[in-house]
Parts: C-alpha cells; sequence; structure tokens
C-alpha cells in the first residue's frame, strides 16, 4: 500500500497523464511544488514499487496497478472536494481541506462519504433542507 507522499505523487502521475498525454519531472514537481530531485527519486521509488515504468530521459508511464490506484485516488479527491461544497465549506478553502483530510480517512469512510454525497444529489430538496440548515446555523452563531 503506497505512502501518503506516494499517494501524491501517483495521483498527479494520474492527471497528468489523463490531461497532456504524459507526465514530465518537470510537470509533477511544479504541481507538488517540490524539487524535481525530490520527484526523481519518488519516481524510482514508485517504479521499484511497480506503480510506474521509469526510464531516465524517456519519460514514464503508469503500470495497471499505477492507473488503478491513480483513478482511484482522483476519485477520493473529487468526492471529497464535492462532499465540501455540498455541505457548505467555502470554495477558497475546500482544495486546501481536501489536501489535509484525504490521507486520513479509510477507503470504508470514503465509500460512506460517497453514498451521503449521492443521498443528497439525488433529491434536490434534501440538499435545501441542508441548506436551510446551515443558514438556521449561521444566524444563530
Amino acid at each position: 500500500m503506497p505512502t501518503p507522499s506516494m499517494e501524491d505523487y501517483i495521483e498527479q502521475i494520474y492527471l497528468l497523464i489523463e490531461n497532456k498525454g504524459y507526465a514530465r519531472v518537470s510537470d509533477i514537481a511544479e504541481n507538488l511544488k517540490v524539487h524535481p530531485s525530490s520527484v526523481t527519486k519518488m519516481v524510482q521509488k514508485l517504479g521499484k514499487d511497480e506503480y510506474l515504468i521509469y526510464e531516465k530521459y524517456r519519460g514514464l508511464m503508469l503500470t495497471s496497478k499505477g492507473k488503478k490506484i491513480g483513478k482511484r485516488l482522483v476519485y477520493r479527491h473529487e468526492l471529497l472536494e464535492n462532499f465540501l461544497k455540498l455541505i457548505g465549506v467555502e470554495k477558497d478553502k475546500i482544495y486546501e481541506e481536501v489536501e489535509g483530510i484525504e490521507h486520513h480517512l479509510s477507503w470504508d469512510s470514503i465509500d460512506r462519504i460517497g453514498d451521503l454525497v449521492q443521498y443528497f444529489e439525488e433529491d434536490s430538496s434534501r440538499r435545501e433542507a441542508l441548506i436551510h440548515i446551515h443558514n438556521k446555523s449561521e444566524e444563530d452563531a
């Protein structure tokens, strides 16, 4: 199982490949705000653990294992963003909040949050009731 740091790299590599068709060390470093040398070390570790195939000066590709985990990590991130939007967290705080919690929840908890998001998305009156509760608590504060 990948560490939280490894997850951040796998997720970023997956997103870059999905969006650009490739992932370069410089792009990963820029997006994660780390030094390219740190990316190179992590990419080598991810290669050793069979999440990707890395050839110096040629680039990298996720293995099927890496793609599967990358897809699940992107799902987790997007689900948590949707959940925080749903419960009324301010938009400018959502990304930072997700980054702070995503590695600390079990996959069972993620699945339950997914159930809750689905529950509110299936019926707009449920979402409206939640907004009403949120607004009422703001007034009472």
